[in-house]
């Protein structure tokens, strides 16, 4: 890799609260298109790059309102720098907390403070005045760019966080608005000249574990992050429009539904209502959508409508935020005809790093590790295992993990390598295979079971909408498996349904692998992506 180039963010906030270097992931760039220049803006580097393929006319950013070209669209991120740096007198390095849907404003929102040197610190949609207060004081961030829909719980938070100076609305055409000072501007901005290593983002973790984790990453590593899993698995063309579900504060939704189809020059959908799973099918037939993004519990509620409706412009759907139940590939496959993409990534890896394109998929398995990657499964010393053993999941490549001011960072980075948190195994062609997370994994009578494929055998009976499996302790056996089921309407939830699922599950799995305690319950905790809280399901 090239001399690194200096850091132009004067302020060094983030940079000073980087974990100690010895705790810092190995990053490796072993393929050509990996190494990026010393001194990269992601933001200028992504537009300059539409620019050199001709594609500046081309549709970018749709909604039901309005459809930004490239052109359109980089005007008015420069027109945002200009606001931040000109009227709120933001330097390199300042955090600048974001608040808001998928929607136009939040996209530009996002690379325009990028674009100006800053950190940009998104924020869930759902989040309240006490969950926000925690991003404002790990961050320190004295800006807001908030939708106009969403202010209250945010100006909450800052009456009680006066580190926050500065609230900004957008999508409002109101006095004091990013609108009006945007039109007051003549998009005359030249980007920050970040060196590739300058922070671009602060990703707060979606709490499936607990307190939240606030990892940082460079304008290397999303840039580089372009160059793995989308140009090697996903293969996006300047002529896909993209659609799905996951937040833009969310890396999954950041990356899928922003960052990888403008390196593509694809065009992205936001929508005005709420996803319901017969309004995304509809949605994607309407706008003429070819690539889909969402978690595997909505793809299963969407199956249904697919079969209904027909999705004849759809060819890509991909899958990940939780691991996909074989069951629930087959369901969609067989009313769509579309052999998912499913994957794994990280908040902490920015994006997916292990994955499958259609025609590789092999049943029950992720997929391979993503071109760039290297991964490995491990014992709890960090020794590889035998193929076909389930261990610790570890992973190196070009990008890693680095918490803010957090001592689980010792946790995550183990001698260079980062490890997400979950067991798996691969098997003799490199396939890996998804068990648990390595703190769900259920130890009963000295046997190991993932939840996970406890839960694909109940999603295989007709009566099971949702279900979640944990561990829960047991004098005999040290754990028992317990299932908690939300079952179809009409579906009795009684003794004999009991009864019934347990036997079914026996039928499909080894007979110690049902759930020997299940209960009934109207919904299950997920976090705002979606994914499954069992943590919460542990407690009692």
């Amino acid at each position: 890799m090239n001399t690194p180039a200096p850091s132009v963010q004067t302020d060094r906030f983030v940079h000073d609260r980087l974990p100690p270097a010895a705790q810092w992931p190995q990053m490796r760039y072993d393929l050509p298109e990996l190494v990026v220049n010393a001194q990269a803006n992601l933001v200028d580097v992504l537009f300059e790059r539409i620019e050199k393929n001709g594609l500046s006319d081309s549709p970018f950013l749709r909604s039901d309102q309005a459809t930004l070209t490239y052109a359109d669209a980089h005007e008015r991120v420069k027109c945002i720098a200009q606001v931040l740096t000109e009227d709120l007198k933001l330097v390199p390095g300042n955090r600048v907390l974001l608040r808001g849907g998928n929607t136009i404003g939040m996209a530009l929102a996002w690379l325009g403070v990028v674009q100006a040197g800053l950190v940009a610190v998104a924020t869930m949609p759902l989040l309240r005045a006490k969950e926000l207060g925690e991003v404002i004081t790990k961050s320190q961030a004295s800006v807001a760019l908030c939708d106009a829909g969403l202010l209250a719980e945010l100006q909450a938070a800052q009456d009680l966080n006066p580190v926050l100076v500065h609230l900004v609305p957008f999508n409002t055409n109101e006095a004091g608005s990013l609108a009006m000072l945007v039109a007051a501007k003549d998009g005359q901005f030249t980007p920050c000249p970040t060196s590739a290593d300058d922070i671009a983002m602060m990703a707060f973790t979606s709490g499936t574990t607990g307190t939240p984790k606030a990892p940082v990453h460079t304008h290397r590593d999303v840039l580089a992050a372009c160059e793995a899993w989308p140009r090697h698995v996903l293969k996006a063309t300047p002529g896909d429009i993209v659609m799905g579900s996951p937040p833009l504060a969310f890396t999954f939704g950041l990356g899928g539904m922003l960052i990888f189809p403008m390196w593509a020059g694809a065009s992205v959908y936001y929508p005005s209502i709420a996803y319901t799973p017969e309004a995304m099918i509809k949605l994607i037939n309407e706008v003429g959508a070819t690539i889909c993004y969402t978690a595997p519990t909505f793809y299963r509620q969407m199956a249904a409508f697919a079969k209904q409706h027909g999705v004849p412009t759809l060819r890509t759907c991909v899958s990940a935020g939780e691991g996909l139940p074989d069951a629930t590939r087959q369901l969609w496959k067989e009313a769509t005809g579309i052999e998912m993409t499913d994957g794994i990534g990280a908040t902490e890896m920015f994006h997916i790093f292990i994955s499958a394109a259609p025609a590789e998929v092999r049943r029950g398995a992720i997929g391979k590790v993503v071109p760039g990657y290297t991964a490995k499964v491990v014992d709890d010393a960090g020794r590889e295992v035998p193929r076909g053993t389930i261990g610790r999941l570890a992973v190196i490549g070009p990008t890693g993990c680095r918490y803010l001011d957090d001592e689980r960072q010792a946790n995550y980075v183990k001698d260079g390598w980062n490890y997400p948190g979950d067991a798996f195994l691969q098997d003799e062609d490199g396939y890996f295979f998804y068990q648990a997370r390595a703190d769900d994994m259920i130890i009963t009578s000295g046997y190991n079971v993932g939840g996970p494929e406890v839960e694909d055998a109940l999603l295989k009976h007709p009566a099971v909408a949702e279900c979640g499996v944990v561990g829960v302790p047991d004098d005999e056996r040290g754990m028992v498996v317990k299932a908690f089921v939300v079952l179809k309407p009409g579906q009795a939830a009684d003794q004999a349904m009991r009864k019934l699922l347990q036997d079914h599950v026996k039928a499909y799995l080894a007979p110690f692998k049902y759930p020997r305690q299940l209960d009934f319950v109207a919904s299950l905790p997920r976090t705002e992506t979606g994914k499954l809280q069992r943590f919460k399901l542990r407690q009692p």
